[in-house]
């Protein structure tokens, strides 16, 4: 790494307007967000016009997509976030063992667990809660994905790796090229050589790869990152330690979203195919609108990491609150737009089944009512892991999609048929942002502390 460019890049994270700073930095990041929501709805819309189980299938499949990103982004973003820091600190030969640490680990592991699930395929969608007429679907589409997943847990890995090191363009370019190819792939595979649901599960497949030889080059390439070297492999109980701590909110949000899918598929099967496909639909779109939220976080979470490590406390506070605004702003303005919009959005789907589009209607506008609350709650998540309160990180990250939702979809559809369990997310989403109110303040107050220290002992010297 050139210690030029090095130098000037902590010097904009440590010392540029944080306003600016995020703003630039997030561009990046909500474009391969964006373009991965967008290719993530792509499949879903191409596979609908197949039928509704086939629909359903992709939402089956979903849960085993997201319990894949949650090992993913325990070690992408726990390695990421000890290396913002560290650079931060101006630690850059232990910031390339963290780097090759969580590396090799996440190749291995993604190896175990695409062995695991294409061993056991039909066991794997039926327990994810495929219906009879679903699992063959489902597992035309889950082979593929099994076969490319220490590709995708990589991809993940190094796309943290670079967004934490403040280079997000880079992790960019492997993102979107891969999420258009995947876009391209799809009616093709799908349509144009008859493989169906095979077919949109080889359309990811394939572009998973190539995003991973993209992002590979990336890291190892370019003169201004650390590159992935097998020399700096050097596991210890500390480093292992840091990442999964580090990493582990993020295991606790993801390895929840794919739990309570499965809670959730399992609950709507017994209102039939229609239910789940309903229910998937509008999980990818409001997916397509969190995307943008989460991308403009990302450009929060190396700020926060760089000025941690340099003990700026204050500035990182008003990184935090600068995104919460601008978070909540946007998603009042996009629910706004898609209320008015629902039943045409349902229906771009799965035009010709009543039933998907009236559930999905109301069931996605009981979900824009409180998704302007996403924009504190998802902000709260980024800044309390990357500022290294990884236990009450994890909280929050299992609050909306756990603590609160699995209870609730349990009860709800007892006590109010289907309609209870299509406001279950809602309702989880207020208990959730209530309890990261009440975390947060707590941090806020830790920080406020430190840095009054920090300038006691400065006045003193």
């Amino acid at each position: 790494m050139k210690m030029q460019e090095k130098t000037s890049r902590n010097e904009q994270m440590l010392h540029a307007p944080v306003e600016k700073l995020i703003a630039r930095l997030a561009v990046p990041t909500m474009i391969s967000m964006l373009i991965t929501a967008v290719y993530n709805m792509a499949d879903t819309y191409f596979v609908s016009q197949i039928g509704t189980s086939a629909s359903g299938a992709v939402g089956i499949i979903f849960s085993a997509m997201a319990l894949i990103q949650a090992f993913s982004f325990t070690f992408g973003i726990g390695t990421g976030n000890h290396v913002s820091r560290l650079l931060g600190a101006g630690k850059a030969e232990t910031a390339n063992q963290y780097v090759a640490v969580g590396w090799f680990t996440g190749f291995i592991f993604g190896t175990l667990l695409g062995l695991c699930g294409l061993l056991n395929l039909h066991s794997v969608v039926k327990l994810l809660g495929a219906t009879d007429t679903i699992a063959p679907y489902a597992m035309d589409y889950a082979r593929f994905i099994f076969m490319a997943t220490p590709f995708m847990m990589c991809s993940f890995i190094m796309n943290n790796i670079l967004r934490f090191q403040g280079l997000a363009a880079y992790a960019m370019v492997g993102i979107t090229i891969g999420g258009v190819l995947n876009m391209l792939l799809d009616p093709l595979f799908i349509f144009g050589l008859g493989m169906g649901t095979a077919g949109a599960g080889l359309a990811t497949g394939l572009s998973q790869f190539v995003s991973f030889l993209i992002l590979f080059g990336m890291c190892n390439l370019k003169k201004d990152t650390i590159s992935v070297k097998f020399g700096n492999f050097k596991p210890s109980r500390k480093i292992y330690g840091d990442i999964l701590y580090t990493g582990s909110p993020s295991l606790a949000r993801q390895g929840v979203t794919s739990f309570a899918t499965v809670v959730l598929n399992r609950s709507a099967g017994v209102y039939g195919d229609a239910a789940i496909a309903a229910l998937s639909i509008v999980s990818r779109y409001t997916m397509f609108m969190n995307s943008l939220i989460v991308g403009f976080g990302q450009g929060f979470q190396p700020v926060c990491g760089f000025n941690m490590g340099a003990k700026k406390y204050q500035r990182v506070k008003k990184a935090f609150y600068f995104c919460v605004k601008v978070s909540t702003a946007a998603l009042l303005v996009l629910c706004v737009v898609s209320m008015l919009l629902s039943g045409n959005i349902i229906a771009l789907f799965r035009k010709d089944d009543a039933d998907v589009i009236a559930m999905g209607t109301y069931a996605l506008r009981v979900q824009l009512l409180t998704m302007p609350l996403w924009g504190f709650y998802v902000m709260s998540n980024m800044f309390s892991q990357t500022a290294g309160y990884g236990l009450r990180a994890s909280v929050i990250s299992a609050a909306r999609q756990g603590i609160c939702f699995i209870p609730l979809v349990l009860i709800l559809p007892r006590l109010f048929g289907l309609k209870g369990l299509l406001i279950t997310q809602p309702v989880a989403d207020v208990f959730a942002f209530a309890l990261s109110i009440v975390l947060v303040t707590g941090i806020l107050k830790q920080l406020n502390q430190k840095s009054r220290e920090e300038n006691s002992v400065g006045g003193r010297l």
